[in-house]
């Protein structure tokens, strides 16, 4: 199955701003931003908040900002439906003089006794179309004194919508299993799929990219696009995300806000990369830059199953774009985090240096500046955990080394003076580095110890050696 691409190419991501942007949605805009970079065209954003009552500017905003922390920068927009409801009325108007929309004066308890009654004899619920035109004339139906009308669609009676589904292949939908559908409330105001359509004819959007929630839709889309003479664009639908167990995604499962991945210190280009391989694929490759995605993506290579989020991989990639950057870059992105965690740098070595040592062994932002904070305060009481292992072999050995620590304070240097002890006091490398990195850091879990020491310095390793090996 190829792609369909129709020139110039035009993408749009359209969230609607009643909540946060969610890796769902991310994803959804990272694929129609990367097409519309594969084959030169436009990346629209559009923000669908008709939905007055649950829009709120803070959704807006939250949106707004994922989009930038992910570079996903579009090429027009942001544009907002409320802004365009005189254009919608205005394409209404002209729908109702062609004929192919008219008024309907139904309430809401009709229309349920009318579902109520299909039921009964086991025929689908669905708008009986009674306020047609021609309906209207055959039965003398009159509007009701001081009822305001709904404006409905007249969807054609017969034949199939098809198209060919840029992920899913070919789809195709009865028109006989389509009602008339809602375009205007009561109040005039348009509905959601009509102002889609309305928005997608007007920007000239030739590619659909959206999630598969939205297939039954499509039909109805497509159709009021062809009653308006418009251009139907080409439509893919993506697979859902879900959990590790295979249930649909949730915040237990990671789907919060885009923001909160960086909170947590997740890196944008981790996160990119990671969402991009969440339902597509190219070879075998896990890692690559944006620019080589704007140049292989492809809906081909979407999957057409839903994909399982998993935390594990997630951290892996951010594990390697950490250790991509410079010490310095790192150190600028974690002296923030410094700050919340609650400690200064000010005073001991400097942060890029640390950042250097520790950036391999941190998945996230958040656990680098953890871990820096052993450097510059005072580490946990480690004297349970020192008992087992302080003999008096090992403490001799330990204070051999204080009194012994060489003047070229460097890692090779104190690398050398530990095989010294090492080799005078007859014992394993184990024996002696537990309890001194216990001694030094209050946990075992260091970076090599005598890098250890060289970043901490010769009067912070002199004192906290001190304070377990003297007055005990």
């Amino acid at each position: 199955m190829s792609t369909p691409v129709l020139k110039p190419v035009r993408t749009r991501f359209a969230p609607s701003p009643t909540g946060y942007l969610h890796v769902g949605g991310a994803r959804t805009a990272l694929y129609c931003w990367a097409f519309a970079r594969r084959y030169g065209g436009k990346f629209i954003l559009r923000i669908e908040d008709t939905d007055v009552e649950r829009s709120t500017p803070e959704a807006v905003q939250a949106i707004l900002d994922g989009m930038q922390w992910l570079g996903l920068t579009p090429d027009e927009g942001p544009f907002y439906q409320m802004r365009r409801m005189d254009r919608y009325r205005e394409v209404i108007a002209a729908m109702l003089q062609s004929g192919t929309a008219y008024h309907c004066y139904c309430t809401p308890q009709q229309l349920d006794a009318m579902r109520e009654e299909q039921r009964a004899r086991g025929a689908k619920p669905r708008y009986d179309g009674r306020w047609r035109p021609e309906n209207v004339k055959a039965t003398g139906l009159e509007p009701p004194p001081g009822l305001q009308p709904v404006v409905r669609f007249r969807n054609p009676d017969s034949g199939f919508v098809t198209w060919d589904d840029g992920v899913k292949g070919r789809i195709s939908i009865s028109n006989e299993e389509l009602d008339d559908l809602i375009i205007a409330r009561t109040d005039g105001t348009p509905t959601y799929n009509f102002c889609v359509v309305v928005d997608d004819m007007d920007m000239q959007i030739s590619n659909v990219i959206r999630g598969d929630d939205h297939i039954n839709n499509t039909p109805r889309q497509i159709n009021i696009l062809k009653a308006l003479g418009a251009e139907v664009p080409a439509y893919a639908h993506l697979p859902m995300i879900h959990g590790p167990d295979g249930e649909k995604l949730s915040k237990r499962h990671g789907a919060v806000s885009v923001m909160q991945y960086h909170s947590d210190g997740y890196l944008p280009q981790a996160l990119l990369n990671y969402l991009a391989r969440l339902g597509w694929s190219h070879g075998n490759d896990e890692i690559f830059s944006m620019q080589q995605l704007q140049e292989w993506f492809s809906l081909e290579h979407c999957s057409k199953s839903a994909a399982q989020f998993d935390f594990e991989k997630l951290k892996w990639l951010n594990n390697h774009y950490l250790r991509q950057l410079t010490a310095q870059e790192l150190a600028n992105m974690v002296a923030p985090r410094v700050r919340e965690e609650g400690f200064s740098v000010a005073q001991g070595p400097e942060l890029a240096t640390v950042c250097e040592l520790l950036k391999d062994r941190a998945q996230t932002l958040n656990e680098l500046a953890e871990s820096i904070a052993m450097f510059y305060m005072d580490p946990p009481d480690a004297s349970e955990a020192l008992k087992e292992q302080l003999s008096p072999p090992v403490r001799a050995a330990l204070t051999a080394l204080m009194t012994s620590l060489p003047a070229d304070w460097s890692a090779a240097a104190l690398a050398l003076a530990l095989k010294g002890v090492l080799s005078a006091s007859g014992l394993k490398m184990p024996q002696i580095a537990m309890p001194l990195r216990l001694m030094l850091m209050g946990r075992t879990d260091t970076p090599s110890i005598d890098k250890v020491m060289a970043v901490l310095g010769r009067e912070c390793v002199t004192r906290r050696l001190a304070s377990h090996l003297t007055a005990r």
